[in-house]
């Protein structure tokens, strides 16, 4: 059991190198490879058996949420029937460390006879999927890290890295942004985040209003009780102003006994930072960390309030 560490030591250090050595191996048919799949009308259809499938189907899911349409098919599945999702305008990306595969091979004349380009994942550049390709990524491997030399570990990571290259490569192709990663991705955090915009989240009702004449011993009362740490200074609809809790201390510490004599306008920031209801939680939380503040007013185009958002409202 002493050693039980130092297998698995040795076999991230021997993947991690085979993933290394792989950027050597890059050459025009990378390049072509990409220039296929970036100028695809259709979808990239990704397939592999056994080992090589599983690390296909992540590569199609990487694609396609990064803005490639993929998918991944069985090739075993072509022969009952699937064969039909297949069109001219697609590109098939075709998984296998061996380039020997029986089920895989049978597959590749029916994607031949109707002209579909054929983008090759191999660690051997001899074999007839690699004969049969429009272009070949060259995957080779010295030795597994697996023990035995047996069991797909090197390879499929050297598969998965190559996949993982050609998505990165086509994102800055074709200028993928957070906002783009945000639309396949709106069950999650990021999405949520990228696609929230201020009128989701902002506090509409119940906002601590105050004339801007209004003493600062009222004025606290009402901060206090809209509970947004803050009070806005409005006048026929107008907004003059903002107060927050930090202007009332700083207020009291300068003015002392003079204080509930001040009032609002006495303190007020006079041009506080607005935002539209449809500018995203992310430029929010943008403009908050560049002026260092808490809130943002939600204003209409005429420049009326409709809400405040707070960084705990960003909090989702």
């Amino acid at each position: 059991m002493s050693n039980i560490r130092e297998y698995a030591i040795r076999c991230i250090t021997e993947e991690a190198q085979a993933v290394q050595n792989l950027a050597s191996l890059l050459d025009e048919n990378f390049d072509k490879a990409v220039s296929l799949m970036f100028e695809c009308k259709g979808k990239i259809i990704v397939t592999g058996v056994g080992k090589s499938g599983h690390i296909g189907a992540k590569i199609a899911a990487t694609l396609s949420s990064t803005g490639t349409p993929s998918f991944f098919i069985n090739p075993l599945d072509v022969f009952h029937g699937d064969l039909g999702v297949m069109t001219h305008e697609d590109v098939v990306l075709a998984i296998s460390n061996s380039g020997q595969t029986d089920e895989l091979l049978r597959f590749i004349p029916m994607v031949l006879h109707n002209q579909i380009p054929i983008i090759g994942m191999t660690g051997n550049t001899q074999s007839l999927l690699a004969k049969y390709s429009t272009c070949v990524l060259n995957v080779h491997v010295e030795k597994e890290a697996c023990p035995l030399n047996l069991a797909p570990t090197s390879s499929t990571m050297t598969q998965l890295a190559m996949g993982d290259a050609l998505a990165v490569a086509l994102m800055e192709l074709r200028h993928f942004q957070p906002q783009d990663f945000a639309h396949f991705h709106p069950g999650g955090e990021l999405g949520k985040r990228l696609l929230t915009t201020a009128q989701d989240v902002m506090r509409r009702d119940d906002l601590p209003i105050l004339p801007p004449d209004m003493h600062l011993g009222q004025a606290i009362i009402l901060v206090s009780k809209g509970k947004l740490g803050l009070g806005v200074a409005e006048q026929d609809g107008r907004i003059l102003g903002i107060i927050t809790d930090g202007d009332i201390r700083r207020a009291m510490e300068k003015w002392q006994a003079e204080f509930f004599d001040r009032t609002v306008s006495d303190i007020m920031t006079r041009k506080p930072k607005t935002v539209g209801p449809d500018t995203k939680i992310t430029e929010i939380q943008r403009i908050m960390h560049l002026h260092k503040i808490h809130s943002v007013l939600v204003v209409d185009g005429d420049h009326r309030l409709l809400g405040v958002v707070d960084s705990y409202s960003c909090m989702i």
